[in-house]
């Protein structure tokens, strides 16, 4: 589902429906307490080191391309790194641990992210993050890193780091369905060791006026996320763009930034399938305004085949972190 409006209010002003919502909002902080503090007693420790990438807000905070790029800052021959991951909507998942294949695998069987992953590093999906961990361990992995396991006991964290969009911070600071977060601030950020913030220098600036107290006790590296160059003369592009991401509004302002001439934007839901229906539907309406689809690395992982050629994509990655304090992290606690 898209995230709701009020959602992205202001902590001093959340809005009637987050107030409504608070005291659903405290159960599932409860919720989340409790399972953390059941499972911790029997997490795995894996014999290598294990960085966490996660966050509070319930997605659309830039996990995947910093996953992307720990992988490229961490990597090295005798040292190669390995990616654990959920792999949201695919179905074997749930049977895993299994190691993604982009040749033999699709979105359907391991999820979109994992094949965009698979492209950086050996990739796992298991529901079961601790079997994940051992398989990767187990088939030579030197370094982990487990993607979007923060609120997940299941396996002992070496570092741990929340990433945030720094434009949408913690939203209106409320615990789902209240808001955005899938535990207090306060609390997540006692188990961190780092925060992660995504965002240009407007938004950077945002951020630490307003969230800069709650993450003053952590080491916080800043970076932001810039199309790749692909040769494409997005300059004056007519482009119907569609996107199933966590906040695609971000993807349509990228182009926007790029020049493209946006006469319509079509936000999906986040993993939404992407349908031959809704693809036939998407190209008629291309069809009919003389535009050019266009759509996320994500999503283009889920289209149907037949329409693989008819679709430009618009990769980012991230970039500008200086990875001097998770370095240091490392080396102390290796």
């Amino acid at each position: 589902m898209r995230p709701p409006a009020f959602w992205r209010n202001p902590p001093e002003a959340p809005g009637v429906l987050a107030r409504l919502l608070a005291p659903l909002g405290l159960l599932y902080a409860a919720g989340t307490a409790r399972r953390l503090r059941n499972g911790a007693q029997g997490a795995l420790r894996a014999g290598v080191p294990v960085i966490c990438v996660g966050n509070l807000n319930a997605g659309g905070t830039g996990k995947t391309p910093t996953v992307m790029a720990l992988v490229q800052h961490l990597g090295r021959a005798d040292h190669p790194v390995h990616v654990v991951t959920r792999g949201h909507g695919g179905r074997l998942g749930d049977t895993g641990p299994v190691l993604v294949n982009e040749r033999q695998h699709n979105a359907a069987d391991v999820g979109d992210e994992p094949l965009l992953l698979s492209a950086f590093a050996p990739v796992w999906v298991a529901r079961d993050r601790a079997a994940g961990v051992r398989a990767a361990e187990y088939a030579g992995a030197g370094l982990v890193v487990l993607d979007d396991g923060f609120q997940n006991p299941s396996v002992h964290k070496d570092v741990s780091i929340v990433v945030a969009d720094a434009a949408l911070g913690f939203g209106n600071g409320r615990v789902i369905p209240a808001g955005p977060l899938r535990e207090l601030v306060a609390v997540g950020l006692v188990r961190a060791d780092l925060v992660l913030t995504i965002g240009n220098d407007a938004a950077q600036a945002r951020f630490s006026e307003r969230w800069g107290p709650a993450v003053a006790q952590l080491p916080r590296i800043t970076a932001r996320l810039e199309p790749l160059p692909t040769g494409m003369p997005w300059q004056g592009l007519r482009a119907l763009a569609f996107a199933g991401i966590g906040y695609p509004e971000k993807f349509f302002a990228t182009l926007q930034g790029l020049g493209v001439d946006l006469v319509r934007a079509e936000a999906l839901d986040d993993h939404q399938p992407l349908t031959d229906a809704l693809m036939a539907r998407l190209e008629l309406q291309a069809r009919a305004m003389g535009a050019q689809l266009v759509t996320t690395e994500k999503d283009a992982v889920r289209l149907p085949q037949r329409f693989r050629r008819q679709v430009l994509t618009l990769p980012v990655r991230l970039s500008g972190a200086e990875w001097g304090p998770l370095d240091q992290l490392l080396e102390t606690r290796s």
